[in-house]
């Protein structure tokens, strides 16, 4: 069954992280092979949930763009080095390819060889040399063992047409030499009593018994094939190992993780079809035919609490959208073809989440609800936000039904875990909850805060207007904003530049807003900040 992954934004927070993990569950329940993911790094308050509940950190997903190894190549397909080349051949006529991979034991690649190399190779081959297995002889031959001594046969091949006292005459036989004879006893005798290293018996002839016993004895490998010397001699050379018609050239290979849009542009210019696909340790996973490339497996993807691009996986182009669970506005996102959007007007995608395992009849467990309980609790402030809905606070008290959690203390104690800036760099406290909006030409992002003292912000208040410019600069945007919510004042402090003090005053209408104002009530970035924002865009 193909996996499917189901993730939040970047820079993910605890609702997108426990939507994840919750809706994946959901879909095991039912059967789907499903598996949360995240983005980016937890943040210290999902870190306390996950830890709370016992539930597992959902690994990091880097990107959805589509690998070599989500393309639909010819897995597997490969032969052995000490394949016969007639065996290779037959092997590409099987599988209808021009090529394939050739392995060690191991399956590390070793080269390529294609139909064209062969049939090169063996118009041009001039010495008649045999480097290969008795067994693969045999399979070439449609042979019989009559004395096998060696599993390797190596040897010079020698068609005997002359009479025996000519042939004796002429050649000084040896260890290294291959023998192909009919019926002639003679020959047969002179070959095993010189120990040459294989005689090819041919047309079934008879083979004495005192040769075969004799063959035993000098160490002399015999073969009988009912082939005539004419095809014997022609096809003979097939049984050699294919590793001895190979290419010294190294061939163009793909590394399964490579990125396809990566593989058209190094392979646009080239000439040739056929590309060994190989592991991180160079092993053979199998053949990929660029005349084969449009056939991708893209991966399945499952959208939670966002559906703006800007706010996604890396390639998410690339990747089958075929559903979102989201409580935002509707944003950037298509899709190919129909999904289950599923978009209501709450707090928290997990409230969402619960009504989805009462559609389809899956019970609860103390663990699941827990973590779909702080999701909401997370993203609603516990409930005090002004994105709190009735339906929310519904969900809440069935869920606790289950949890029995104490909320104004397990939120509490949330909260001052998530909001502990102890140890975390300037950068990373204005990276850690920020999203990106788009309004015609103009774009701005939107990071938030949540924290119990403001003031060990404010000491370093230079240094985050600095580390603001430098990451305005570096996503190439018109406007960042950093709202720093107090969640026990219920209300946020805003830390902008100048540009963004002029928007705000507009957005405010206020006069004499500067950076580092208290804001009261303004704990929403959802609600109460991009909208005030998009107006002031328009105005």
């Amino acid at each position: 069954m193909e996996k499917l992954y189901i993730f939040g934004h970047v820079n993910p927070d605890s609702d997108s992280v426990c939507a994840a993990i919750t809706l994946a569950n959901l879909k095991r329940s039912i059967g789907i092979d499903a598996e949360a993911r995240v983005l980016g790094p937890i943040n210290k308050e999902t870190k306390f949930i996950l830890d709370y509940f016992k539930v597992k950190e959902p690994k990091y997903l880097n990107d959805v763009k589509l690998k070599i190894k989500d393309l639909k190549y010819r897995k597997r397909l490969m032969m052995n080095e000490y394949s016969s080349i007639e065996e290779v051949y037959n092997y590409m006529l099987k599988e209808n390819t021009t090529g394939v991979p050739i392995v060690d034991n191991d399956k590390k690649l070793v080269n390529l060889i294609t139909a064209k190399d062969i049939l090169n190779k063996l118009l041009h081959l001039e010495e008649h040399y045999l480097h290969t297995s008795y067994d693969n002889i045999i399979k070439t031959l449609d042979g019989e063992s009559v004395v096998k001594v060696d599993d390797e046969i190596d040897g010079k091949i020698t068609a005997v047409t002359f009479s025996h006292s000519t042939f004796e005459s002429t050649t000084n036989l040896s260890s290294e030499d291959i023998l192909i004879v009919g019926d002639r006893h003679y020959i047969i005798d002179l070959g095993v009593n010189n120990r040459v290293k294989l005689i090819i018996v041919i047309g079934n002839s008879e083979i004495k018994k005192e040769h075969i016993k004799l063959a035993r004895k000098n160490k002399v490998n015999i073969i009988r094939t009912k082939l005539n010397s004419f095809e014997t001699s022609r096809i003979i050379l097939y049984s050699n190992y294919i590793k001895s018609i190979l290419n010294d050239k190294e061939p163009y290979i793909v590394r399964e993780n490579d990125y396809y849009t990566d593989f058209l542009e190094f392979s646009s210019n080239l000439k040739i079809d056929n590309f060994p696909i190989v592991d991180k340790n160079g092993v053979c996973k199998g053949l990929l035919r660029k005349s084969e490339v449009n056939k991708l497996d893209k991966k399945k993807v499952v959208l939670v609490d966002h559906n703006e691009v800007l706010q996604s996986a890396v390639g998410l182009d690339e990747a089958d959208v075929i559903e979102i669970v989201d409580h935002h506005k509707i944003g950037s996102i298509s899709t190919s073809s129909p999904i289950n959007f599923r978009n209501m007007i709450v707090g928290s995608t997990n409230t969402i989440i619960y009504f989805l395992y009462k559609e389809n009849g899956v019970k609860l467990t103390k663990q699941m609800a827990g973590v779909m309980l702080s999701g909401i609790i997370s993203d609603t402030l516990n409930l005090k936000s002004p994105t709190t809905t009735s339906t929310d606070i519904k969900v809440v008290n069935e869920l606790n039904k289950i949890c029995k959690l104490n909320l104004d203390k397990f939120s509490t104690l949330m909260f001052k875990a998530g909001t502990s800036l102890d140890g975390v760099s300037v950068n990373d406290v204005i990276s850690g909850d920020l999203k990106v909006f788009n309004e015609g030409n103009v774009s701005f992002a939107i990071s938030q805060a949540f924290t119990m003292d403001y003031d060990s912000i404010l000491k370093k208040k230079e240094e985050y207007l600095e580390a603001i410019v430098s990451k305005k600069s570096e996503l190439k945007l018109n406007y960042f904003i950093f709202v720093i919510t107090d969640i026990l004042k219920n209300g946020s402090y805003i830390l902008v530049g100048e540009e963004e003090e002029m928007l705000l005053r507009k957005a405010l209408n206020d006069s004499k807003f500067v950076s580092g104002n208290f804001l009261p009530k303004i704990v929403s970035r959802k609600k109460q900040v991009v909208p005030i924002i998009l107006d002031a865009l328009e105005k």
